[in-house]
């Protein structure tokens, strides 16, 4: 699959991304294999791509404001199927066990993972994301919303 893969961190104006020919994702057990429709760049990608952040590994493939269609299910996956629209956000995994995470407050959970910071985010023809972290996109909403500011630009 095409992706834009970060190997080196460097200033946004000089294009640190590569165009770069990845394996397909292979779901594990209750994960999915979302392919992408969307996905928006926020400040926290332009941080990840500069260098601002202590990453913990490259290559990676940033992006976590993603909208796609289900492809695949993992073995134990329930919530969703093959042709759902999800999208997907910063938090991809925690531990389901600390004070913070049983108190509904995962963002603040110490062992959490990040999409397109710990693993592969959406800048991607594909992506896993868990299928507990996933969030079913409602009938009426376009993948890609272009605001007024665009329509009025082009």
């Amino acid at each position: 699959m095409k992706a834009m893969l970060l190997e080196k961190t460097g200033p946004a104006t000089a294009s640190p991304l590569s165009q770069a020919y990845l394996p397909d994702p292979e779901p594990a057990a209750g994960e999915m294999v979302v392919e992408v429709s969307s996905c928006g760049v926020c400040r926290t990608d332009l941080h990840i791509v500069e260098g601002d952040l202590d990453l913990p590994g490259l290559p990676l493939v940033p992006g976590h404001q993603v909208v796609g269609t289900v492809e695949r299910v993992g073995r134990g996956c329930s919530r969703f199927n093959p042709g759902d629209r999800v999208g997907i956000g910063w938090l991809h995994s925690t531990c389901g066990n600390c004070v913070f995470c049983l108190s509904d407050r995962e963002n603040l959970c110490h062992d959490a993972r990040f999409t397109g910071f710990h693993v592969h985010g959406g800048y991607a023809e594909r992506l896993i994301v868990s299928e507990e972290f996933a969030y079913p996109i409602p009938d009426g909403f376009p993948d890609k919303y272009r605001s007024g500011i665009v329509k009025a630009m082009e």
